[in-house]
């Protein structure tokens, strides 16, 4: 078994909170250590939360050793690394297109990297494509999501905030 499989694995875990996103997508999977305990195969993976405290990340661990154990691992240690601090940077962008796909706009942001700032770029609606959006609320229905909605085709949606 090497580390490859087990990504395979836990390509199943979803997020709780937003469920056509697995926890590969959101990149909130940090590393993977393969050992042994016993001559049993032991798993030690490291996750680092969306946000400090997110109420998911206790059901994204059952899930993770729900997953592990289907395999037949036994000794399972889920380690929680919050530095650095988990950025949308390191979604995939499949997982943005899911995001997209589910009515969900993704992060879009462009760096200037010279002045360490951030912007998030225009926020296009995910199902018209049109960029005539404005913000309802800066709070969600989740940490991670921003209210929206398009001036175009009269939809409310959600973002996916970049942070």
């Amino acid at each position: 078994m090497d580390s490859a499989e087990v990504y395979s694995w836990l390509n199943v875990v979803t997020d709780p909170e937003v469920p056509v996103l697995t926890i590969l997508d959101l990149g909130i999977v940090r590393d993977i250590i393969i050992g042994d305990r016993n001559g049993a195969t032991a798993i030690k993976v490291i996750i680092t939360p969306t946000y400090s405290g997110c109420p998911a990340m206790d059901v994204i661990a059952i899930n993770i050793r729900m997953a592990l154990a289907s395999h037949g691992i036994h000794h399972i240690e889920i380690e929680n690394q919050i530095s650095p601090a988990w950025t949308t940077d390191w979604m995939t962008e499949e997982g943005k297109q899911k995001l997209k796909a589910y009515g969900i706009a993704p992060p879009n942001r462009k760096a200037y990297q010279a002045l360490g700032l951030f912007e998030e770029d225009e926020i296009t609606c995910p199902r018209c494509g049109s960029d005539n959006t404005q913000m309802v609320s800066n709070f969600g229905p989740t940490s991670c999501k921003a209210l929206y909605k398009c001036l175009s085709c009269f939809e409310p949606f959600e973002h996916f905030k970049c942070h």
